[in-house]
């Protein structure tokens, strides 16, 4: 004898509820009901094949449902004979249904979630970032850096007070310098712009291809050869792109935008955050010096010189003038120093 399920059935276009009972014979589903007095509602019977039924999944507290495909539903009353009516038609529920049933499914997807999000930040959204800030166009980093370079100005610089003689001989001798470097791989465009820094000693490269160097990092070093060395670590994160892969990084979504439809005001609102508190990864920070030390390579320059600008940097923080934005941007280790003095 077919199993014999308790119900009530909606047909979708009405409140009212009817008391049916539904049995499964062969591949088709039947619901029926009796009419037990003349002021009952009508009489109600539908026959339809099972694969064109819907089942809801299993809630602890809520009667499942099955729905018909033209909106009708069945809402089960006995959940025990429903459940036995579904083995022996050899329903399985769905596997995400089947893992939200069992704790152990339900920890492991956590688990893998978890996982994933960590394997994403560390590896797939740099990878993205890097491959956004190779297509976005120059006009975007443009504009980026302008910005930049606005709230900059308006906010933390001031005009520079160097010498020009002095300013003049530092673009001279660095464009020199960048010259030489041509020759072993591109350089990118850039301009040397100076200024005075409110929170001391500081350089930075923009997207736009503007290198920012301060009154306090060229009187802090007193070496000319420091100071190009200073620039050379700065076009090395200009030349790979690293600003604009951590702002992109950092604002994922509005990047996204920027390269859909060409609105950078979310990349450029989140410049200030990010050049405040600007810190490379190690990885990153090798790849800036590598640029570095192949540039004094280039010039037959000393790499001394490179690796003083950190030992300086490193003296300053050590006499308890505090961690130098600079260095608190570029972190200054003795076997970062050692790495620059030993490199091929």
């Amino acid at each position: 004898m077919p199993v014999q399920v308790a119900a009530f059935y909606f047909d979708g276009k009405t409140s009212r509820r009817h008391v049916v009972t539904l049995e499964v014979i062969g591949d088709m589903a039947r619901i029926y009901s009796s009419r037990e007095s003349p002021a009952e509602a009508e009489l109600i019977e539908r026959v339809c094949p099972i694969t064109q039924l819907r089942v809801s999944e299993r809630l602890s507290r809520a009667a499942r449902k099955v729905t018909y495909p033209d909106g009708a539903y069945l809402e089960i009353q006995d959940q025990d004979a429903f459940a036995a009516l579904l083995e022996t038609t050899r329903h399985r529920d769905s596997l995400v249904v089947r893992m939200q049933q069992n704790w152990r499914a339900t920890l492991a997807a956590a688990a893998a979630l978890v996982i994933l999000l960590a394997v994403s930040y560390l590896y797939l959204l740099p990878a993205a970032a890097g491959l956004i800030a190779r297509t976005l166009p120059a006009s975007v980093e443009q504009r980026i850096g302008a910005g930049a370079l606005d709230f900059l100005d308006k906010h933390i610089l001031a005009p520079t007070a160097l010498p020009a003689a002095q300013r003049a001989a530092i673009t001279a001798r660095f464009n020199t310098l960048t010259a030489g470097m041509d020759a072993v791989e591109p350089i990118p465009p850039y301009e040397i712009v100076f200024r005075k820094s409110r929170i001391g000693p500081n350089a930075f490269a923009l997207p736009s291809g503007q290198i920012v160097l301060t009154d306090e990092i060229v009187k802090l070093l007193n070496d000319d050869d420091a100071v190009m060395g200073v620039l050379a670590h700065e076009l090395g994160h200009l030349q790979r792109r690293h600003l604009m892969r951590r702002l992109i990084q950092s604002s994922a979504i509005g990047a996204a935008a920027t390269v859909l439809f060409g609105d950078v005001s979310a990349v450029i609102a989140n410049i200030p955050t990010v050049l405040l508190d600007m810190k490379y990864s190690r990885d990153v920070e090798r790849e800036a010096d590598d640029y570095a030390i192949a540039l004094f390579k280039a010039n037959g320059m000393s790499r001394q010189k490179l690796a003083y600008v950190f030992e300086k940097l490193g003296e300053k923080e050590a006499a308890g003038g505090g961690v130098p934005p600079y260095l608190s941007s570029h972190p200054a280790s003795a076997e970062r120093v050692q790495r620059i003095l030993n490199a091929q």
